[in-house]
């Protein structure tokens, strides 16, 4: 009996044990239909059965400094209509051939296509007139605006596998790459008819603190009222703006711009819209190099500064001339500066010799990348050994020959100097965010640190100030915002196989307590002060309007 009670009881166990399996197995079966495999499941059924349609992109939201959305924001009223009852309707297809945004090429490849069910962007103010029972208007938000805001930095994805392509886009691909957004479902029967009452949104919402979304340091208003002063004045080059106290960067505008849903239409671009024209192209600097010079002299010999220089209107160095911008005669340093006199800097330099410079301008970083976290950024370039000898000293003094530098470098060299001799890190990655916006995790910043002395960045400031009050900047107008100091540059350069001047103006304001600094740098302009200082006060005026 006692045997028997043993194995009863054994079995019962046993039983209990088979049932907990099977039953452990659904419930990992269901967790892997659902979770592992739904959106493929899900997928294949409205294969068979319907159509989805997303709604918004699968991709986690770039933001500004103040959480305001740099994708995932521009709403775009979109038709979805059979082409088989737009085909046999012509009130019906005449109404939605004006009322679409497509070109006229565009929606003609769209009929054309394989879809029986098409999707149709159309203009802001369309309304469907009559009722359109298997016909639906509904708001699908685009990735990106239609302007391109911040196109270079945000970058591109490839459509075909939602991969980030560039920018900002294949920094943080691996956060911004999120699955089940928003769709619209429409379903069919047996004879592919649309079911009536039988499409509805889809809404997929992600763990609100998995880290989804990415925060700049970018101001979306500075940005936007940059890229419309960029646009209406149409040169091509690149601004930036940034932050003294903190390095954040405000503004960074690169032109020409690019359609980032149509890269496909600028791969084969000769004017290289698709390049980064603040991080991915090298200049020469031209004046704004006297910067460097000035500081070589003051902190490592101030004994070659001469209280009055001789201006005749040109230099011959090993039978080379080079020509100032006019005949200046007797002169000081602080008005050869302001007057960007080409014969006191040749002369200059001469004293302190050629390989001092370089060397500072290497000290201040301008020979190496700034690495705020975009990719593709060069380094400049400097002069080297052999590079330094004989006439190489009137390249030197004027930033010309060999020395190349893109727009943020100059940004950091004017940054270091408001910041009075300080190096203060540049940035425009605060970091990584959930869906909601809110700060996860901080992206690292390099140190501070002393680059130059402070007396030597107050007599640099001393000097940029008169090129604004009587110099090569004087036609600005900025006193009213509190005065600003700068320094123009109009540097020789080849672009495309032809010889071209590109035009310069790096500075800050307010003068008394430097809030911005603002770096212009204008491919195939005039000159520094005729095309690139206009947009620094123009941009400058306008930040003060949203500012104060």
């Amino acid at each position: 009996m006692e045997q028997k009670d043993k194995l009863d009881k054994s079995r019962v166990i046993f039983l209990v044990i088979g049932l907990s399996i099977i039953f452990l197995a659904l419930i990992l079966r269901i967790y892997y239909l659902q979770f592992i495999r739904g959106e493929e499941l899900l997928s294949g059924a409205l294969k068979q059965r319907g159509r989805q349609v997303l709604t918004s992109p699968m991709r986690g939201t770039i933001y500004d400094r103040k959480k305001r959305p740099l994708t995932n924001y521009e709403k775009v009223p979109t038709l979805l209509v059979p082409k088989k009852e737009l085909l046999a309707d012509k009130e019906l297809f005449d109404m939605v051939k004006e009322g679409t945004s497509l070109t006229h090429r565009e929606f003609t490849s769209r009929l054309n296509s394989n879809e029986g069910l098409l999707t149709l962007p159309m203009d802001e103010d369309f309304t469907l007139e009559g009722d359109r029972k298997n016909i639906f208007l509904i708001d699908i938000v685009n990735r990106y605006s239609k302007d391109n805001l911040l196109s270079h930095v945000i970058g591109y994805i490839n459509k075909s596998d939602n991969r980030g392509e560039s920018g900002i886009e294949k920094v943080f691909d691996e956060f911004l790459n999120i699955q089940g957004l928003d769709s619209f479902i429409v379903e069919y029967d047996k004879s592919r008819q649309i079911i009536l009452g039988g499409s509805y949104l889809v809404n997929h919402a992600n763990e609100p603190n998995n880290p989804s979304g990415v925060q700049l340091t970018i101001d979306k208003e500075i940005q936007e009222l940059v890229e419309e002063i960029m646009d209406r004045r149409g040169h091509k080059g690149s601004v930036i703006v940034a932050e003294v106290e903190t390095g954040d960067i405000l503004a960074m505008v690169s032109r020409p711009n690019f359609d980032q849903d149509r890269i496909e239409d600028q791969l084969k671009d000769e004017n290289m819209a698709l390049f980064n024209r603040a991080i991915q192209v090298t200049y020469p600097p031209g004046s704004i190099f006297k910067i460097v010079v000035l500081l070589t002299a003051l902190e490592e010999e101030p004994a070659a500064i001469k209280e009055e220089y001789y201006c005749k209107g040109f230099e011959e160095i090993n039978g080379i001339i080079t020509k100032c911008n006019g005949y200046h005669g007797n002169i000081s340093l602080e008005e050869g500066f302001a007057e960007s006199c080409n014969s006191v800097f040749i002369q200059l330099t001469k004293e302190l010799g050629p390989k001092k410079v370089i060397r500072m301008a290497r000290k201040l970083g301008l020979e190496e990348r700034v690495n705020i976290g975009l990719l593709g950024e060069k380094p400049g370039n400097l002069p080297k050994d052999n590079e330094l000898l004989g006439a190489a000293v009137g390249n030197v003094a004027l930033g010309q020959g060999k020395i190349e530098v893109t727009p943020l470098q100059i940004t950091r060299l004017m940054m270091t100097v408001v910041n009075k001799g300080i190096y203060k890190p540049l940035a425009i990655i605060r970091g990584i965010t959930n869906q909601e916006g809110q700060l996860l995790k901080e992206y690292n910043r390099e140190d501070e640190g002393r680059i130059i002395s402070e007396e030597a960045s107050l007599e640099i400031l001393k000097m940029l100030r008169q090129v604004v009050l009587s110099g090569t900047g004087k036609n600005m107008d900025l006193e009213d915002l509190g005065g600003a100091g700068g320094k123009t540059g109009s540097a020789e350069g080849v672009l495309r196989g032809q010889e071209v001047i590109h035009g310069w103006f790096s500075g800050y304001f307010p003068h008394n307590k430097p809030k911005y600094v603002i770096t212009v740098a204008i491919e195939d302009a005039e000159s520094g002060s005729e095309t690139a200082a206009p947009i620094f006060e123009e941009i400058a005026k306008a930040i003060v309007e949203i500012d104060y």
